[in-house]
């Protein structure tokens, strides 16, 4: 599988997005909150979709909330091999107030990645 996070693997539309936030599974782990769906569907494409959040109440400033999601969405490209290409729907939410370096990004984004698998 290769290291890219093309426009497929990412969340999108109303209706899944709704549908991981109501029968998704919810967890946390520092910094974190995450939630996540498998689904079955053999219409949808191999592998994992994601979507990143970071709440503007944390961060009022767009380049922060930007940085973060740049750290994340890197954190996750870098080890989506993980999932072992599982059809799984990811929501991260970033929860701590302060800006994580990408090293702790990096320890989160595994661990989260561990469970789910």
């Amino acid at each position: 599988m290769p290291q890219t996070l093309s426009k497929s693997e990412r969340l999108s539309g109303k209706t899944a997005i709704s549908r991981l936030m109501d029968k998704g599974k919810w967890g946390g782990v520092s910094g974190f909150r995450y939630c996540f769906l498998a689904s079955d569907d053999a219409m949808e494409q191999t592998g994992g979709r994601i979507m990143i959040s970071v709440p503007k109440r944390l961060f009022k400033r767009a380049v922060k909330r930007n940085l973060l999601k740049r750290r994340i969405r890197e954190a996750y490209r870098t080890q989506k091999e993980l999932l072992g290409g599982k059809n799984v729907d990811i929501l991260f939410q970033y929860n701590s107030a302060e800006v994580m370096d990408y090293a702790t990004i990096c320890e989160a984004v595994k661990s989260i990645l561990d469970h789910i698998n």
